[in-house]
């Protein structure tokens, strides 16, 4: 049985997130000028949702067990799904697919690994940025569409390269972190 921890405001935001996927990707497929502008948005406001819930967690000191496993898993859902979505239309390489969700998998597992052993490793800079700049790219890349005569599919293009480069960083940093934390 749930208690009633488990319907805080934080949570019903993840599972906000997960709900908005399936939407935003029916607008996706259609790949209409308006249902890529729908799909953005639904994008842009589950990815927000991401930082709100987090930020409200620990402001209000309610996180919870439960919600320590939805987040990451919301998170991994979304990312995934629209890259994969995103390479189906031919919008971005298998290859930027691969690396970016092979870093997020390895990293997970090390955080996994961490824990059973009692060492939690805080994300660092890079892994923030990285995620920034991806959801950045990937907001973009859905939207597709000239905006105020700025290619804003060619930018989503370049923050995704970015992000590739930023997500192999951050993902050796944190293995460094990682042998540095067991070692102590």
């Amino acid at each position: 049985m749930l208690n009633k921890n488990f319907f805080n405001l934080p949570n019903q935001l993840t599972i906000l997130r997960v709900i908005l996927i399936p939407a935003f990707l029916i607008f996706l497929y259609f790949d209409t000028y308006v249902t890529n502008v729908i799909a953005a948005v639904i994008f842009a406001v589950a990815s927000l949702t991401d930082f709100v819930d987090g930020y409200l967690a620990r402001k209000y000191n309610i996180v919870t067990d439960i919600g320590k496993i939805l987040d990451p898993v919301a998170d991994k859902i979304l990312v995934a799904s629209s890259l994969i979505a995103l390479m189906e239309l031919g919008r971005v390489e298998g290859v930027v697919v691969i690396l970016l969700l092979s870093r997020d998998f390895a990293v997970g597992a090390l955080r996994d690994l961490s824990a059973s052993k009692g060492k939690i490793i805080a994300a660092g800079f890079s892994g923030k940025l990285k995620t920034v700049f991806q959801m950045i790219a990937v907001g973009f890349l859905i939207y597709k569409n000239n905006l105020i005569g700025i290619d804003i599919f060619f930018i989503g293009k370049i923050l995704i390269y970015l992000s590739v480069v930023l997500s192999i960083y951050s993902g050796v940093e944190y293995y460094i972190k990682f042998f540095a934390k067991i070692n102590e």
